[in-house]
C-alpha cells in the first residue's frame, strides 16, 4: 500500500502562505514529527531522512516563510514568529502535538516552539544548531547578507558548499551539492537578509531550563557554523538530552548523513516523555 503524501498550503494569521507536505505512516498510531529546514534552503534537505523514516512515523515538512514555495514576503523575521507558524501549521493538519526537529535555523525555531508552546512539543531534535550565536558570529550574519547584496546569492555559493559539506561528500555526491546550491541561489535577497537577522538576534538560552522533554542533539564533527562546543552547551543545559557527534561531517548533516539523522530521530521518537 503506497504511503499518502498531502501537499498543500495554508495561510497564517498574518496572511502569509506556507507550503507543506504531510506524509502519513502505514500505522495510524505512528508517532508524529515535524522537520524544519535551515537558512536559505527548503524542506528538500530532509528528503534522505524522510526516506529512512517514512515507514515508522507520520512526517510533516514545510518551507518556512520567505523560503522555497512559501510566500517570499520580507519583514521582521524572528524565531518566535517562525514558531507561531509551526503552531498554526499543526492546527491546519489537526495535530495537537508532535516531536519537532530542526536543522540550523530550523533548530532555533524548534527551540522557540518548544519554549512558547510546551504542551505541543512532545520531544525535540536539535541538529547542527545552537540557542545563541556568539556576538562575533551574529555580526557575521549581517556581513553575509551585505555580501549577498553586493555579489548576489551566487557569489556565496562556493563558500556555502564548503561550509555545508565535507570535501569527500562534495566530490562523491556533486548532484546533491548542486541541488542545495540551486535552492540557495534562487532565494529572494530581502527574505535571506531578514532570515540572517533572525539568527543574528536570536537568543533562546532563557528557554532552555524550562524544557523537560526528551531531546536529541546531533552535530557534525567539523561543523564550523554551529561547532561542537555549541552542541555541548545545549547538552549541558537540557536535562533530558543526548548528544551525538558525527565524525567528518560538516553543517548540513540531514543531507550528508541522512541515515544517521534518521536513526537519531527514530531513537528520539521511542523515548518516553
Amino acid at each position: 500500500m503506497p504511503l499518502l503524501a498531502d501537499e498543500g498550503t495554508f495561510t497564517t494569521s498574518d496572511g502569509v502562505t506556507i507550503a507543506f507536505t504531510l506524509r502519513a505512516a502505514p500505522n495510524a498510531d505512528a508517532p508524529r514529527i515535524v522537520l524544519i529546514h535551515s537558512l536559505a534552503l527548503d524542506d528538500s534537505i530532509w528528503d534522505g531522512v524522510v526516506d529512512a523514516m517514512k515507514i515508522d512515523a507520520a512526517i510533516l515538512t514545510y518551507d518556512c516563510r520567505g523560503h522555497g514555495r512559501s510566500d517570499r514576503r520580507a519583514g521582521t523575521f524572528t524565531a518566535e514568529l517562525f514558531a507561531r507558524d509551526v503552531a498554526e501549521l499543526l492546527d491546519r493538519v489537526r495535530w495537537h502535538d508532535a516531536t519537532v526537529a530542526g536543522c540550523s535555523m530550523g533548530g532555533c525555531v524548534a527551540l522557540a516552539f518548544a519554549g512558547l508552546y510546551p504542551e505541543r512539543a512532545s520531544r525535540l531534535g536539535l541538529i547542527d544548531t545552537t540557542a545563541w550565536y556568539d556576538r562575533e558570529a551574529a555580526a557575521n550574519f549581517r556581513k553575509r547578507a551585505a555580501a549577498a547584496r553586493e555579489a548576489g546569492m551566487a557569489g556565496l555559493a562556493d563558500f556555502q558548499a564548503a561550509r555545508w559539506f565535507s570535501d569527500e561528500f562534495r566530490a562523491r555526491y556533486p548532484q546533491l551539492v548542486h541541488r542545495a546550491i540551486d535552492v540557495f541561489v534562487s532565494n529572494d535577497f530581502d527574505c535571506y537578509a531578514a532570515s540572517c537577522a533572525l539568527l543574528a538576534d536570536a537568543d533562546l538560552r532563557p528557554l532552555l531550563a524550562s524544557l523537560r522533554i526528551p531531546v536529541a542533539i546531533v552535530v557534525g564533527e567539523d561543523d564550523a557554523a554551529t561547532p561542537v562546543g555549541m552542541a555541548r552547551q545545549l547538552h549541558d543545559a537540557l536535562a533530558q538530552s543526548t548528544l551525538a557527534i558525527l565524525p567528518g561531517a560538516r553543517h548540513l548533516t540531514p543531507i550528508e548523513r541522512p541515515d544517521r539523522i534518521a536513526s537519531a530521530l527514530l531513537d528520539l521518537l521511542r523515548r518516553a516523555r
